[in-house]
């Protein structure tokens, strides 16, 4: 999978840019609040139809402007694909495939392979579970369908069933069949999705492993451990015995939306008990780890974002990721730093071709 250019029109602080990039390795160097990270954000854009830092949509069209317009063209197996994202005020967004327009977002999932790497991810640690729990989805979704299908559809039965819960409390009535329907189709949907995510994780965890073992060169134990109300039982029984709790809460408190990924290390929590270095060396890893399983489930290199890597990790564990990714085994990479010096004399130890865009 190869970007070959990208244009921009009102997209955040860009008013009209064009960008042609290499095959291989492409940097976006420039001062701090210059655009370098809002340009891999539009090229993310085009892989998921949405923003990976802002998902306000109206905020990422350019201040004073009434829209604005990715576009990019990509080679994917040999063939060209223009991808194109538009969001004008008062609107809906359009994502379109080589001039035809998605009627469902969720049908371009996966035909982007991309993966990026970001200070932001540290949010995967800090937050709650729902920051875990999009980060499996978006890591599945990219190479199954179907699991994207059950996990929509789940989340809109949830709705319904909470919305209903709430209409119990106001009205003092209770429909115990009405409820049924709910609890059946959740009970439906989120057996596909536990199924899939504990067999995505028992492939992915000894990859991530791997990747972490690489980076750090250390001996600590680190571990993914997959944390679910269903390893208690089917969720048709959990919701039954839970009735009385969800009624007084008035939404649901058990189901697949309850699940987590936690992370360990010395079976410790790594927000509580890692260090900074070890906090970084965890996410890249993790983010290396969703790589290298986009790439054997799909067949297709993912284009690989590296946001301000280089200002937040010291030059040993640099060092470690450029020796990683000088292999074949990765396709485009594209980079963003604030000193243009120091990003080309750490590009060039790669022996690939690269280019150097300065903002």
């Amino acid at each position: 999978m190869i970007l070959n250019s990208l244009s921009l029109v009102n997209y955040k602080n860009f008013e009209s840019q064009v960008f042609n990039f290499d095959a291989k390795i492409n940097c976006f160097v420039g001062a701090n609040g210059i655009g370098k990270t809002n340009a891999l954000d539009a090229i993310y854009h085009l892989a998921f139809g949405k923003s990976y830092f802002n998902p306000i949509a109206l905020q990422n069209i350019k201040h004073g402007t009434e829209f604005f317009v990715v576009d990019g063209s990509f080679t994917k197996n040999e063939r060209t694909e223009k991808i194109i994202v538009s969001l004008k005020r008062g609107q809906k967004k359009i994502i379109k495939r080589n001039g035809k327009a998605y009627d469902k977002f969720s049908d371009h999932i996966g035909f982007i392979p991309l993966v990026i790497i970001s200070p932001a991810d540290r949010d995967l640690i800090i937050e709650g579970s729902d920051t875990r729990r999009k980060f499996i989805d978006s890591v599945i979704s990219q190479s199954d369908k179907n699991y994207l299908t059950a996990v929509i559809a789940y989340n809109k039965v949830l709705s319904q069933r909470n919305a209903l819960l709430k209409y119990f409390a106001l009205n003092n009535t209770f429909n115990a069949d009405t409820l049924a329907i709910y609890n059946e189709q959740l009970n439906t949907y989120s057996k596909e999705i536990f199924k899939k995510r504990d067999e995505f994780l028992n492939v992915f965890i000894p990859i991530f492993k791997e990747r972490y073992e690489a980076i750090s060169q250390s001996k600590e134990a680190i571990d993914l451990k997959y944390k679910s109300d269903l390893f208690d039982g089917e969720l048709i029984n959990l919701l039954e015995s839970n009735l009385n709790k969800d009624k007084a809460l008035q939404y649901t408190s058990v189901g697949t939306h309850k699940d987590d990924l936690v992370f360990l290390i010395d079976d410790f929590p790594i927000k509580k008990f890692g260090s900074q270095g070890q906090q970084k060396s965890f996410l890249i890893a993790l983010k290396l780890a969703q790589f290298d399983f986009i790439k054997q489930q799909s067949g297709v290199s993912p284009i690989l974002l590296l946001d301000d890597i280089f200002d937040k990790l010291d030059e040993n564990r640099v060092a470690q990721i450029i020796s990683l990714v000088d292999d074949d085994h990765f396709g485009q990479i594209f980079i963003s730093d604030t000193h243009a010096d120091r990003t080309e004399a750490v590009v060039k130890q790669i022996h690939q071709s690269y280019k150097l865009f300065k903002l």
